[in-house]
């Protein structure tokens, strides 16, 4: 095994030390391992992680472009190369992170497609009239009530425990990025979905997940993107809705209803206010639409 591959497997380590997501752990081993195979193409022995120099790395990303691959997938293979010698840095394995020196590829400023009240309601009260003969009905429902209701990354809801909830004062705990926790209060019908749910919700002794799948388990976030995906292909007849739909619906829905940006911000989990200002825009395309429509002179 060669030192720069040891230092791969040291990294998706520790990310596993620090309770990274599966998801999270799996895409940067895919990149990383990808990264190694480039310096390792015909039977190269590749450069230790101190030995890399600002053009060996510049030739990899050129050779990304080479491939057609688009600019946000470059981007986060960069991400991960990043994180890589950042890791090392820290180690001491180098003097200084080398990956940073490279330019990142800048994307089009693209506006999330947001399901309008309309659409998400009518999306969740499908689920809740049952059209679908599924197995765990009431957990279906409360778990797009969740999503849309508190706004979570399906990360998120994924690491949720019985014990994050509170289904007397309506709030949960949600674990976001970087282990950063906050509380998020859980609507009324969210709520009343809740309480339905954890009164069957069928778990394996000791598990402590609030949702789990068909063996009593913990359900995984690809199973929860099933789980939503087959609803709005089936009720919605909208296969492009998907988790993070539901998260943007949620807090541009309260921008449109008068909510803070910055409440809006800790409700999110944003480490920065201008991540949260998109729904700003978002709000004001959805009002130029309807003047356009409505307004005579328009």
């Amino acid at each position: 095994m060669s030192e720069l591959e040891r230092w791969i497997e040291d990294y998706l380590a520790e990310l596993r030390r620090q309770s990274a997501s599966e998801q999270t752990i799996a895409t940067y081993g895919v990149d990383l391992r990808q990264f190694l195979g480039y310096f390792t193409r015909g039977g190269l022995e590749p450069p230790a992680p101190a030995q890399f120099d600002v053009l060996e790395l510049r030739e990899w990303l050129g050779h990304l472009y080479e491939l057609g691959l688009d600019k946000t997938t470059i981007r986060r293979k960069l991400a991960a190369v990043r994180s890589l010698f950042e890791h090392c840095l820290r180690r001491g394995v180098v003097s200084v992170n080398k990956a940073k020196l490279l330019a990142t590829p800048r994307l089009p400023k693209r506006l999330p497609v947001v399901p309008t009240e309309e659409q998400t309601n009518a999306l969740i009260d499908g689920v809740a009239e049952g059209r679908l003969e599924r197995p765990y009905p009431e957990r279906d429902l409360a778990l797009l009530e969740v999503l849309y209701g508190c706004g979570v990354r399906i990360s998120e809801l994924e690491g949720m425990n019985l014990e994050d909830v509170d289904l007397r004062e309506g709030w949960v705990r949600v674990r976001g990025k970087r282990k950063k926790e906050r509380q998020v209060p859980i609507p009324g019908r969210a709520l009343e979905a809740l309480r339905r749910y954890v009164e069957c919700r069928r778990a394996a002794p000791g598990e402590r997940a609030l949702f789990v799948n068909h063996r009593g388990s913990r359900l995984t976030a690809r199973g929860a993107r099933k789980i939503l995906h087959l609803y709005a292909v089936a009720v919605a007849g909208d296969p492009s809705i998907h988790p993070h739909s539901l998260r943007h619906a949620y807090a541009t829905h309260l921008l449109n209803s008068g909510a803070d940006l910055r409440a809006i911000q800790e409700l999110l989990g944003h480490a920065s206010l201008s991540t949260t200002q998109k729904y700003t825009q978002v709000s004001l395309r959805e009002l130029m639409e309807v003047y356009d429509k409505a307004h005579p002179r328009a």
